[in-house]
């Protein structure tokens, strides 16, 4: 018995030896197997990879930013005069556009218009500047589309610092701080003195190695050219009948950011506007009350220190945390050319501004604001662009209240606002050029000499509602 135990234990061992073995054999060979599909897979993923960048960059991304508007106009003028437009429906498309065929190259553009309810352009009432270039795509035109943005921006690295230059009708509206309140990102210039389109250059170059957020930027920019289409017989200067040449306006500026951890941020800028046109009414240029002549009248400097808080403190609630605080102080400075009455008068004249904010969350998920700004006598920035239906908010001589609520409806594709704006002038001139039309005159003497100074608007206020689809 014991003979037949061992012998087929042996037995036994032996066919589970071959069968291990055989085993063996099967699992090396499925290794072998599995190996060749892993070194497969990743030459796949490999050239895949190359495919989707290929792909990625021989393809224009599109975004799209569409927002129907509501707004409810009303106006008093010094001698009590009232007019309202108590149904003003408006739709506004930004078609966005992007490609980046390497990785320090980038263009971007965007196409716009910016239509009332039922309004052909050519059959509804023009204003004196509503397709001036400076606020083409602001203004209330027809269904056209036309070039908002569009430029080429390179992104290289020289000596170890990331740096910028970019051409063409560049980014110059929804600047920092002014951002807040139109539910955008902000762009480069300080939207307390720069509101405004225009073509032009910028050059930046990153310092953040040395402070954190630390950036330079030199921008230049032609707000007017003065060459008349081709073969024009008139000749190649830009005039109008009666009216005298106007040369180039060329503004040069810089924008330096000295520090931006994230929670805390400043920002500075400083321009010079060369050759900046205005309306004569008073005889100097041949010009009359009844037929005014644009001509040149000098230089304007301009500059903004402003500073911003992202949440209040260090994680002491979710309300303080997502509360924003801001104030800025800008300053504007006349160059009258010769005997050229600048904002009416020959003489070198200085305004100021002061404006501070806070946006925070509300209980809705949304977002409320409330700012104030002031301006002086002579206050004058270029922010003809502002997205303001009564007229530049951040451009008064006076003082500019509002109020907003912005709400997320589906995520972060469909929102709706509601803002309250409300502007009282201590001045006349504030939306004006920068000639005799930009006159500072008080409300006072205007009142009391409306055979002079007319009727001007001293009071002004905008209720505006939205509904806001991007994508």
């Amino acid at each position: 018995m014991k003979k037949i135990i061992a012998l087929s234990t042996v037995a036994f061992l032996s066919t589970a030896l071959y069968a291990n073995a055989d085993m063996q054999a099967q699992i090396d060979e499925l290794t072998k197997k599995v190996q060749k599909l892993e070194k497969t897979q990743k030459k796949n993923t490999k050239k895949i990879g190359k495919v989707n960048s290929l792909a990625a960059k021989d393809n224009i991304k599109f975004d799209i930013d569409f927002r129907t508007s509501y707004d409810n106009l009303q106006y008093e003028t010094v001698g009590g005069n009232k007019y309202t437009n108590d149904a003003l429906y408006s739709n506004r498309l930004w078609l966005g556009m992007g490609y980046a065929p390497t990785d320090t190259m980038l263009f971007k553009g965007q196409l716009s218009f910016n239509k009332a309810f039922g309004a052909s352009y050519n059959q509804r009432a023009k204003g004196g500047y509503d397709q001036f270039d400076w606020v083409i795509n602001e203004n209330l035109t027809d269904d056209t589309l036309k070039v908002r943005e569009a430029y080429w921006l390179w992104t290289p690295t020289v000596g170890g610092f990331p740096t910028t230059l970019s051409v063409g009708r560049r980014p110059a509206t929804n600047g920092f701080l002014i951002n807040h309140r139109d539910d955008d990102k902000a762009k480069s210039p300080l939207g307390h003195i720069i509101n405004m389109e225009f073509d032009g250059a910028s050059g930046s170059i990153k310092l953040d190695k040395y402070v954190s957020g630390m950036y330079i930027k030199l921008c230049l920019g032609r707000g007017i050219t003065n060459a008349k289409a081709r073969f024009d017989q008139a000749g190649l200067d830009y005039t109008e009948a009666g009216s005298p040449a106007l040369d180039n306006m060329d503004l040069t500026g810089v924008i330096f950011k000295p520090y931006d951890d994230g929670q805390y941020s400043l920002m500075t800028n400083y321009y010079r506007a060369f050759n900046v046109i205005g309306n004569d009414v008073s005889g100097q240029n041949g010009g009359t009350p009844a037929a005014p002549v644009m001509t040149t009248y000098g230089e304007m400097d301009g500059a903004a220190i402003s500073g911003q808080i992202v949440g209040i403190g260090n994680e002491i609630n979710d309300f303080l945390d997502n509360t924003i605080l801001f104030a800025s102080f800008a300053w504007s400075q006349t160059r009258p050319d010769g005997t050229q009455r600048m904002l009416g008068s020959a003489e070198k004249q200085a305004g100021s501004s002061y404006w501070i904010g806070t946006q925070m969350p509300n209980l809705t998920g949304g977002k409320f604001g409330l700012e104030y700004n002031h301006g002086s006598k002579y206050w004058r920035p270029f922010t003809y662009g502002e997205d303001t239906m009564i007229g530049s908010k951040m451009a008064v001589r006076g003082s500019a209240y509002e109020a907003y609520w912005t709400q997320p409806i589906i995520d972060d594709v469909f929102s709706m606002q509601i803002r309250y704006t409300y502007l009282k002038y201590d001045y006349t001139g504030s939306n004006a050029f920068f000639g005799d039309g930009g006159a500072p005159v008080s409300m006072a003497t205007a009142l009391s000499a409306p055979a002079t100074y007319g009727d001007p608007v001293e009071k002004a206020q905008d209720i505006r509602v939205y509904f806001r689809y991007r994508y």
